[in-house]
């Protein structure tokens, strides 16, 4: 599905992601964790192209990813923004039907079939669909930007700390929600967090970075059981808290 071949990022000759190379499996959720400016979201801006590597390569269902081919690529992508990203001038249905307005793909009856469709995936109330973003919640806002991701329905979710900014009982439900629709499609889906206990409780395949490489990658008991190196420990020690979700004890 996806395969990533000693790629590598600077910024004003700083580096931010050393030589990286990891393949990632269809139909299976991997989690990318570390702390602030380990390279994690770059790496998936990477990978939808947004920011193209310095060296390397990236290949997406037997297609290296190049700058003349990323937008075409990118249709065979869901991406989800922290924030959403959503439009403020467009409805919550509008916002969903952009891309396939755009592309043509989905028109009348059958457009409004799949966005239907999608609400109730997300559990997003019918009512909302004709309303602003401004006029729902931050928790429905997402629940549409996963419905705007899934509308050409693609096979690769790229998800850059979507629950970073809701409070706790909406981060919970959303999580549930998530994991969900994530079994019941059987996508590959590809998360950015911070959090420890999200990575377990998300992902079939966690990866942990630090310093721009990474450090250690397996199932999240591997961490506990058996961490590569110091900063393993650390990590797993400072993130520990009474609300963490599946954290061994």
């Amino acid at each position: 599905m996806l395969n990533l071949v000693d790629v590598c990022k600077s910024f004003n000759e700083t580096p931010v992601l050393q030589p990286t190379t990891l393949s990632l499996e269809p139909g299976k959720t991997v989690v990318l964790i570390g702390p602030s400016g380990c390279g994690k979201s770059t790496l998936l801006r990477m990978l939808v192209g947004l920011i193209m590597p310095d060296a390397g390569t990236i290949e997406f269902g037997g297609e290296l990813l190049t700058s003349q081919n990323i937008l075409r690529l990118r249709h065979r992508m869901g991406y989800v923004l922290q924030d959403g990203g959503l439009f403020p001038h467009l409805t919550v249905k509008d916002n969903v039907a952009l891309m396939a307005r755009y592309l043509n793909t989905l028109s009348g009856s059958a457009l409004d079939k799949r966005i239907t469709d999608l609400a109730d995936l997300t559990k997003l109330p019918s009512t909302a669909l004709d309303r602003y973003p401004t006029q729902i919640s931050g928790g429905q806002r997402q629940r549409v930007a996963i419905m705007r991701a899934l509308i050409l329905d693609p096979p690769l979710m790229l998800l850059d700390e979507p629950m970073g900014a809701l409070d706790p009982l909406v981060r919970y439900d959303l999580q549930a929600d998530l994991q969900n629709i994530f079994v019941s499609l059987k996508k590959t889906v590809v998360i950015v967090t911070h959090d420890m206990g999200e990575a377990g409780f998300f992902g079939d395949d966690v990866i942990l970075m630090a310093g721009g490489r990474i450090v250690q990658r397996g199932a999240i008991e591997d961490f506990y059981s058996h961490p590569a190196e110091e900063f393993v420990t650390r990590f797993i020690t400072a993130q520990r808290a009474p609300n963490s979700r599946k954290l061994p004890t």
